[in-house]
């Protein structure tokens, strides 16, 4: 188990080719993150790796540059596919084609990403990359084996085995996927898997795909310090009214408000779409084509508000979010980091506001503990009524309830 370290590595200081670190100074990357220290060493050794850490500590390049890099100085077979990493969703194999397209510049390897949407041609483009055998292979579980189902794909020269986000694609249901893709690898390969927690489930995976894997450790870290984070203390009934209260006035710049459940994403759309305001939706009833769309309008400032589900917290890259709202308290600390570290990015500030429900105090309280803070309660307006006491100890008796109740949004949502 290793630790953090110090002072930062500089990536000229990793023993990694000359066309890969061409790349690094073209996109300007120059020191690594604990996580890329700590990992890049290992895998360019060809041992299999199991990292913790989350998203946001530069885990895709941790994997990346050596894959590059082990391809760059090794005999490969061009002919088939030499390397697999897989996301639990699209976003984030979108995000992991894109990286891997800026540090592969300066060598020959080619890749295809092969996700859901409706595109027709991308299923040609997908079905073509993986039967010509593109280099490496960026692929959701579920799109890989519709692939592997209905077409003859050779696995059988595959030395690199990626798993990113190793814990939510489990918690999707995709334990069978990932074992059906496993079991047409070569049993002579490098297996590397990044999980931004470790359950038990986790450990038995390993157990089962890795050989005699080295661990890597990295503490989920706390938001920076620019982020003013705010919460109200709330009635569940009183939320919708708070946030009339706050977009009654003016409309801010870039924001984006989280909930867990995306029938409440379509009611708060509603809402803003009353209100006369520019906003957009995101959830898992759209598909890419919609997605991608709402996400250029809100790079481009023709959407100011998103309202989404957890499917953008992870990975989104935009850096003059001004204000974060979770809409309702998310499942717990890391989930917290993720969301509100959408704002204050590239050293600018950024403020977080978070509506607790008198059944999410208990939760929220132990966000507070993670973070060693009390955060700032707003007091409620006037108009709105009084709001409840806040005391997580006497309502902890909701948690229960309200786990399951998450629980059950989560299988309905894996079964559709």
């Amino acid at each position: 188990m290793q630790s953090n370290n110090i002072l930062s590595m500089r990536f000229d200081e990793l023993p990694l080719c000359d066309a890969v670190l061409d790349g690094l100074q073209a996109m300007n990357f120059k020191e690594a993150t604990p996580v890329q220290e700590q990992t890049i060493p290992v895998i360019l050794q060809k041992r299999d790796v199991i990292a913790c850490a989350q998203t946001g500590t530069g885990k895709t390049a941790a994997f990346i540059l050596p894959l590059l890099h082990n391809l760059q100085s090794e005999k490969h077979n061009e002919n088939f596919v030499n390397a697999i990493i897989m996301a639990p969703t699209r976003e984030l194999a979108q995000q992991i084609d894109q990286q891997m397209e800026g540090f592969s510049y300066f060598t020959s390897f080619s890749s295809v990403a092969v996700y859901g949407g409706n595109d027709s041609n991308a299923w040609d483009v997908q079905r073509r990359g993986l039967q010509k055998g593109a280099d490496v292979v960026i692929a959701t579980p579920g799109r890989l084996l519709s692939h592997i189902n209905l077409y003859d794909i050779d696995f059988s020269h595959v030395k690199y085995f990626i798993l990113d986000e190793a814990d939510r694609m489990l918690d999707m249901g995709f334990f069978d996927d990932i074992m059906q893709v496993v079991n047409r690898l070569p049993k002579d390969r490098q297996t590397i898997m990044f999980s931004a927690t470790m359950p038990p489930k986790i450990r038995l995976l390993a157990k089962t795909i890795m050989h005699d894997p080295f661990e890597v450790k990295i503490a989920v870290s706390k938001p920076p310090e620019n982020i003013m984070q705010t919460a109200y203390i709330c009635y569940e009934a009183q939320k919708q009214g708070i946030i009339r209260h706050l977009f009654v006035e003016q409309e801010s710049n870039k924001v984006i408000i989280f909930s867990g459940s995306k029938l409440k994403v379509k009611e708060l759309f509603k809402t803003f779409r009353q209100m006369g305001l520019s906003v957009g939706e995101m959830h898992s009833d759209l598909d890419q084509v919609q997605r991608d769309h709402i996400m250029h309008e809100f790079r481009n400032n023709r959407v100011n508000i998103l309202v989404a589900t957890d499917i953008v917290s992870r990975g989104i890259d935009i850096d003059d979010i001004s204000l974060i709202i979770n809409y309702d308290v998310p499942h717990d600390a890391e989930d917290y980091v993720h969301r509100i570290g959408r704002t204050a990015r590239a050293s600018a500030k950024g403020m977080s506001i978070t509506f607790v429900s008198v059944e999410e105090q208990y939760k929220f309280k132990q966000i507070e503990e993670f973070l060693e803070k009390d955060i700032y309660k707003i007091p409620m307006p006037i108009e709105l009524g009084e709001s409840p006491e806040y005391n997580p100890e006497k309502n902890k008796h909701f948690k229960k309830t309200f786990t399951k109740g998450k629980g059950s949004f989560q299988r309905n949502k894996i079964r559709k």
